[in-house]
């Protein structure tokens, strides 16, 4: 598995199977959720221009789900008919462990809403117990099963580009580290999913950008001695799940985007929140991550600064948090607002992948 473009392949056919399990899979979800009545409530205190989509179908980030497993199962299908002896890798099926575990948590969370009609699903105790098993899960695995060069899928050392080496948290910091980012990121995603299109767009952009950053690391992953190399386990299965969740979030958008016709839910964005946060873990890029996902890190602040602002002075920061709203009620119609955050989030990712390259540039003495 060392040929570059065979490498390549196999990712193209992650997106390209997952791209038309989803674009294929979400109408059909449309049609069982509007029978089923599965709709969206909307809260009482969002914008006016919001209640006339009350009742649109939610929970449609299944078909992410199903396109991301899809897309990585048919590349390891190739693999094997290509009598490659890869199988899936424990990078690989971590994150999607990750994925699919926060989207059960969405998933239950969505289908309380819809059951007692209230936009309040999951309380906060049990929606924190869900993101902190499944972190805890996932760290605990993630620093075992070391390769032949004694990687582990995760590493105990923060990182930026790479391990820092200055910053080490031992078994028990990594576990609550890696709890504090699991739910950082999968509410982060969470809060930014409030307009069409506006989370899948922006999730895609980001997983983009890691299918970028693996496949780097694949094609330089090598030993100590070699400048410039990553010290990262199973790169190339890394990019193939990105890939494949890429793709989905695609196809979703094609039904998602305004006006959608169906909403990913918590089902969606906790579970993309969780595969961002697994992918800067396994990819040793954590604080590399708070600059691709730099939207998202927005949203989250525009929550914490009105709350502190309004406990403590009594008045509003914004017209209203998360940050999207306030454009809103600010007279920007809502396709304004998602194409210019969409925009917003192309220019993190493209500043976070000359960071990574410019790292890789200097290691190599270019």
């Amino acid at each position: 598995m060392n040929n570059v473009f065979v490498a390549a392949g196999l990712a193209s056919v992650a997106a390209v199977v997952a791209l038309v399990v989803s674009v294929l899979l979400t109408p059909y979800l449309i049609r069982v959720f509007s029978r089923q009545g599965f709709g969206q409530e909307i809260r009482e205190e969002g914008p006016s221009s919001h209640k006339s989509k009350r009742g649109t179908p939610t929970m449609g980030g299944v078909a992410i789900l199903v396109a991301m497993w899809a897309g990585y199962l048919a590349a390891h299908l190739v693999m094997l008919l290509a009598d490659s002896a890869e199988p899936p890798t424990v990078s690989g099926l971590l994150l999607l462990l990750l994925t699919t575990s926060l989207g059960l948590v969405g998933f239950l969370d969505d289908f309380i809403k819809i059951r007692k009609q209230r936009n309040l699903g999951l309380n906060k105790t049990a929606k924190l117990v869900g993101q902190l098993l499944s972190a805890v899960v996932f760290a605990v695995l993630a620093v075992r099963f070391a390769d032949d060069r004694g990687l582990t899928p995760a590493s105990l050392d923060l990182s930026f580009i790479r391990d820092l080496g200055t910053i080490s948290f031992g078994l028990v910091g990594f576990v609550v580290f890696c709890y504090l980012v699991v739910g950082a990121w999968s509410n982060a995603v969470n809060l930014t999913d409030g307009l069409d299109g506006l989370a899948g767009g922006t999730s895609a952009m980001v997983l983009a950008t890691y299918v970028i950053i693996s496949f780097w690391q694949f094609h330089n992953t090598c030993l100590k001695s070699v400048p410039g190399c990553y010290e990262v386990r199973d790169p190339l299965d890394v990019a193939v799940v990105a890939a494949a969740a890429m793709a989905g979030c695609v196809g979703f958008l094609w039904w998602n985007a305004a006006p959608a016709k169906i909403f990913m839910g918590d089902t969606g964005s906790l579970a993309l929140g969780g595969l961002v946060a697994g992918l800067s873990v396994v990819s040793r890029t954590e604080l590399l991550m708070v600059i691709i996902g730099g939207l998202f890190v927005v949203e989250v602040l525009s929550v914490g600064l009105q709350v502190v602002v309004f406990r403590t002075s009594r008045r509003r920061l914004f017209r209203m948090a998360p940050f999207h709203h306030h454009f809103e009620l600010g007279g920007w119609p809502e396709t304004t607002v998602i194409i210019r955050f969409w925009l917003l989030s192309a220019t993190c990712c493209l500043f976070g992948l000359g960071l990574f390259y410019a790292d890789w540039s200097t290691a190599r003495g270019l």
